[in-house]
């Protein structure tokens, strides 16, 4: 193992911040699941924190746990043990604080880009006029390079015109954690390279905690801070977290070009290996 990846990893692993720094804090995490040959531990004594402004990604074999760690972060699934809190507090079920991007845009498709993200803004937002919540979709659209597209219905875009909405909708809720399981996982390689993009674009202005799953190693090394990896599942936990040292902003060309990208990469390739 190089220096840089001792050095980054060592720091990180099971590391414990500062309180003001934490955004997102999940502590002895655990899910179970009944069944009939009895409890199916998913998840087991997962312990990790997310500062503010940080973007985290996370990786690890399909069937880890990774989406379900997700889930419950949103609130849409529930806690066997331990707990997750945002700032502190203990999240009880679904929240505007945490924004979710899935794999699939689950938009309306009988409604339009606009009125898809205004479903979210109109109920976070209640006391703004419409004419400010209809302000608030539209700059998101426009963030994600749909300005021509307000008034066509969801069923008439492609996929990754419908994942843009998927992107706008999730921000323009203004969440204080922005969460996104594989969310260009269905993408082709084009679109997902130009959706990665906008999605660091405006994440660098927002400047929110970011959570993503993926299963793409490049991927999880240019939009991240650090890098989760986590065991293989039963009893699924965290196995090593890794800095990513990038400055910021960065761009794919520049990470390429870093040696330490390539250390970075075999870290992670060798982790999912073993």
């Amino acid at each position: 193992m190089s220096s840089i990846i001792k050095e980054t990893s060592r720091a990180t692993h099971n590391g414990v911040f500062p309180s003001n720094e934490v955004m997102l804090d999940l502590k002895q995490l655990k899910k179970v699941y009944p069944t009939p040959k009895g409890d199916y531990v998913v998840l087991e004594d997962l312990n990790l924190q997310i500062r503010k402004e940080e973007f985290v990604t996370i990786i690890g074999h399909s069937g880890c746990g990774k989406t379900t760690m997700l889930s419950m972060i949103a609130g849409l699934n529930e806690i066997s043990g331990g707990h997750i809190s945002v700032l502190g507090k203990h999240i009880k079920g679904p929240g505007p604080d945490r924004g979710v991007i899935f794999q699939a845009p689950s938009l309306m498709p009988w409604m339009t880009s606009l009125q898809n993200v205004l479903l979210g803004v109109n109920q976070v937002f209640p006391d703004a006029t419409k004419a400010q919540r209809n302000d608030i979709a539209k700059y998101y659209l426009q963030k994600v390079g749909l300005e021509d597209a307000f008034n066509k219905k969801a069923s008439d875009l492609s996929q990754g015109m419908q994942q843009r909405v998927g992107i706008a909708r999730a921000f323009a809720i203004k969440p204080k954690v922005l969460l996104l399981d594989e969310p260009f996982g269905m993408l082709d390689s084009l679109t997902r390279g130009e959706l990665q993009d906008t999605l660091i674009e405006i994440w660098n202005k927002e400047k929110i905690t970011a959570v993503m799953i993926t299963h793409d190693v490049d991927e999880a090394i240019f939009l991240a801070d650090r890098v989760v990896m986590m065991t293989s599942g039963p009893k699924a936990k965290i196995g090593d977290i890794l800095d990513i040292n990038f400055e910021r902003p960065r761009t794919r060309k520049a990470v390429l070009e870093n040696d330490n990208y390539y250390e970075y990469r075999k870290h992670l390739i060798d982790f999912l290996e073993h």
